[in-house]
């Protein structure tokens, strides 16, 4: 539902205001909690069998004759359930929206207030009407009628309201709220109900305040001032199709004029933007707010057709069932620049977006280049976009899932107002850094209004930092450090984590560790232990951060920060501990996913990703003394599946390449030595492994699906044929090539695409030999470099070596695949 009171400050000063006699709205039913004493909760879509059960607490309905207040089921036949029985609650922030929505469509006064009084709850049954009247005045305020109709199951019963010789009929619904406003004096009726129930509340609107209309220039200014104010008053939403949250805090008013970055300023404005501009600044004053002048860009996208362009399919398809394969269209995906739009049939508007590149001082000067994102239920204009000439225009034709759009561009000077009590947010908006800045210069003198200040930032905050913090370098690690500096200054430990949370781990350097130590020191262990488990992402998507930025942090910065922190002490050492803590949380689950991805050659570049991630954590935990963290990445990587190889491996690498060349006691510090033993343990139960001979054309498939295709397919796979011809449908055809894609299996499938069904030829490769010979000669690579670089391991080894001898001579084995063990 639309923040009304800017449309009508956009059409009174264009001065074509309008209004209704009445006004339909809808609402979602969780807007509205009914509670009738004797009946409990009703719920929505109220049943027939709850229907029944209100008229029982009900009795005929009454209305006005005169003077008197009689019952004629000739004139009302209706029930009427007592007011005191009945609780009606509304969603305080709709309220507000549906009471400024009927407000501005009745044409109301814009300074008065508007309320709505419940009257009754009314139930008709079949054959039940009101004959048309007019509502009697209950109250000296009351100006009109609201009928909010439940949402259930009927037929007839339409509600009709007229004014002189206009009459308009609205109907309920199933699913929604339906709400009809009418002026008091409106002639309305109920028309007879033909099945079902039909069941309403009925509420008395009452204007009071300021219900005057000054005729002249000050009556412009005292109406737009009380626009503005509503405005302001209003919930809105954030985000396109979302729920009125918080009133908005500024309103952008787009002049008709164009005007270049030299040429904007208050007294160089032209023709009609003067006389709007005057009466608005008058009414921003006289609201208590601000106003400055500002230039924006705007993109609009409408769907669109070419004038010769159809709107359906003219030809039909013809699908053979059997047929499969993949048939993709040929369209030339082209955008087009054009300099006339009137050869295309506009449709609906599908986005826009809208951005304040400059903006002035209050007084018209200082033009300030800003980039500001600018929601529509912040905008407002006399003249529409659409009725103004763009200054670039594209179309872009049927894409396939997307296209038949129209993009139109402009340039457009505006009027941005916002309350004198939300100038530094909005400015802190468009420049988080200048915020924080500020905020740490305004603790030094006056930390309340510091803090006042930093409270009217909170309700965007998070998004305007998130939206410069996507870097990982350059400004905005300043922006950190400014934030940080700002949450001392601040002495806040509320505001401090409001200011401080829209950031990532990622951003946090050792350049940091002193600023960090602080407010771990202001804040205390708990506090920074919520801070650092934001920014590790807890509570949010998995989405909102990268895994291989997080991978890069801990890999670059983990070992120096955690040195730096715990350097500093207290509780600076222990934001240090949760960091490796948190650190080796985040990357214990990665390396148990990675080491079980099906593809082999994804996996292994997972698992190797992982290797510089895990030496630096080994490094932390070795630099801070924290046994756990070593004895739990030993444990967890013991208990992986084969594939942890290449991870160890790459681990090993990484240390040996950054650390100085592991002496006995610093590898077994880091935990280092544990995981060359194990590593070395499983390149050596490869290598005992017979090689495969000749002939062998046996294939393992791996763990997976159970189907009786992957049966066959298993069984083809583990026996002495190379061909295997499988008639098959395509869909049948597709799980297959999945399957054996997905393992990487030295298996060709091809379709042979004769007969029906098609013939899926697989036939395995001579790969199977080669690449095993590869992975034993990798393997042998691998383990000759570990026993180079431990020495324990090389020991280990040599033992080996001579049990294999013993057990070569003894039974008679191949000598040649103990000497692969060294």
């Amino acid at each position: 539902m639309a923040a009304v009171a800017r449309d009508r400050l956009g059409m009174m000063l264009r001065g074509e205001e309008t209004s209704a006699f009445s006004v339909e709205l809808k609402a979602r039913p969780d807007d509205l909690a009914l509670d009738v004493e004797g009946l409990g909760t009703v719920m929505f879509p109220v049943t027939a069998a709850k229907a029944r059960k209100l008229i029982g607490l009900g009795r005929p309905a009454r209305f006005g004759r005169g003077e008197e207040t009689v019952t004629d089921p000739g004139v009302r036949d209706t029930w009427e359930i007592p007011k005191e029985l009945v609780r009606a609650t509304w969603n305080a922030p709709m309220l507000t929206v549906i009471l400024a929505t009927v407000k501005e469509e009745l044409g109301l006064p814009a300074g008065a207030e508007l309320t709505a009084d419940l009257h009754s709850l009314l139930v008709y049954e079949p054959n039940q009407f009101f004959l048309a009247h007019q509502d009697s005045e209950k109250d000296d305020a009351m100006v009109g009628t609201m009928v909010v109709t439940l949402p259930s199951a009927y037929s007839g019963g339409d509600l009709m309201v007229g004014h002189h010789e206009e009459w308009k009929a609205y109907r309920g619904s199933k699913s929604e709220l339906s709400l009809v406003a009418f002026y008091a004096d409106c002639q309305h009726e109920v028309l007879r109900v033909k099945s079902g129930y039909r069941i309403t509340l009925t509420y008395n609107l009452l204007l009071r305040g300021d219900t005057s209309r000054p005729e002249g220039e000050d009556g412009k200014v005292a109406e737009a001032a009380a626009l503005l104010r509503e405005h302001f008053a209003t919930p809105a939403p954030r985000y396109s199709y979302g729920e009125p949250v918080d009133p908005p805090n500024r309103l952008v008013f787009f002049l008709d004029h164009e005007y270049t970055p030299r040429a904007l300023g208050w007294p160089r404005l032209k023709g009609a933007d003067a006389a709007r501009a005057s009466v608005l600044r008058a009414a921003a004053d006289r609201a208590g707010c601000e106003t400055i002048l500002a230039l924006a860009d705007i993109k609009t996208t409408h769907s669109a057709f070419e004038e010769d362009e159809g709107y359906g399919y003219e030809d039909g398809w013809d699908w053979d069932e059997d047929e499969d394969e993949d048939v993709e269209g040929d369209y030339d995906f082209t955008r087009t620049e054009i300099s006339d739009a009137s050869q295309f049939d506009v449709q609906e508007l599908i986005d826009s977006e809208i951005t304040l590149t400059h903006w002035t001082g209050p007084d018209g000067r200082r033009l300030e280049e800003t980039s500001l994102p600018v929601h529509d239920a912040e905008v407002c204009a006399a003249t529409e976009n659409g009725d103004l000439t763009p200054y670039s225009t594209e179309y872009e034709g049927y894409m396939g899932n997307w296209g038949n759009t129209l993009d139109r561009w402009y340039h457009r000077a505006a009027i941005v107002v916002w309350p004198r009590s939300q100038a530094f947010a909005n400015r802190a908006e468009t420049s988080p850094s200048w915020a924080l800045d500020e905020l740490a210069t305004m603790a030094a003198d006056d930390r309340n209004s510091a803090l006042a200040a930093a409270g009217t930032i909170e309700p965007f905050w998070k998004g305007s930092a998130h939206r410069l913090t996507s870097g990982e370098t350059g400004p905005v690690g300043t922006l950190l450090n400014k934030a940080l500096r700002a949450a001392v200054a601040l002495g806040d430990a509320e505001v401090a984590q409001m200011l401080l949370r829209p950031f990532r781990v990622e951003l946090l350097t050792e350049e940091h560790a002193d600023a960090l130590a602080s407010t771990a020191r202001d804040y205390g262990q708990r506090w920074t232990a919520s801070l650092l488990r934001g920014w590790f992402g807890e509570g949010q998507p998995a989405w909102s951060f990268s895994e291989s930025g997080r991978n890069q942090w801990i890999a670059g910065r983990l070992p120096g920060l955690t040195r730096a922190l715990d350097t500093a002490g207290g509780e600076a050492a222990a934001a240090a501990r949760l960091l490796l803590d948190l650190s080796w949380t985040w990357l214990g689950m990665r390396i148990h996913g990675s080491c079980i991805v099906p593809s082999p050659s994804r996996r292994d570049q997972l698992t190797a990703a992982l290797g510089e991630p895990l030496s630096a954590v080994l490094a932390s935990a070795a630099s801070l003394g924290a046994a756990p963290v070593l004895d739990a990445v030993r444990a967890h990587i013991t208990k992986q599946p084969d594939p942890v190889t290449v991870l160890e491996l790459a681990t090993l690498r990484a240390a040996a390449s950054s650390w100085a060349a592991p002496a006995s006691g610093t590898a077994d510090g880091a935990g280092l030595d544990a995981l060359a033993a194990d590593c070395a343990a499983r390149l050596r139960a490869r290598l005992a492994l017979s090689p495969r001979t000749d002939g062998d054309w046996s294939i393992e498939l791996p763990a997976g699906c159970t189907c009786e295709l992957c049966s066959s397919l298993q069984k083809f796979l583990a026996g002495p044929d190379r061909v295997f011809e499988w008639p098959l449908a395509e869909q049948r055809r597709r799980h297959v090539h999945e399957r054996i894609d997905r393992a990487e299996l030295p298996v060709t499938h091809v379709t042979r695409r004769q007969g029906r069904p098609y013939t899926l030829v697989l036939t395995k490769t001579d790969a199977l030999f080669t690449d095993e010979r590869d992975a034993r000669a990798t393997a042998t690579a691998d383990l000759k470099w570990l026993a180079a670089r431990w020495p324990g391991i090389r020991n280990s080894l040599a033992l080996k070596l001579q049990r294999s001898w013993t057990c070569a001579t003894t039974c008679r084995c191949s000598i040649r695949s103990f000497q692969l063990l060294v």
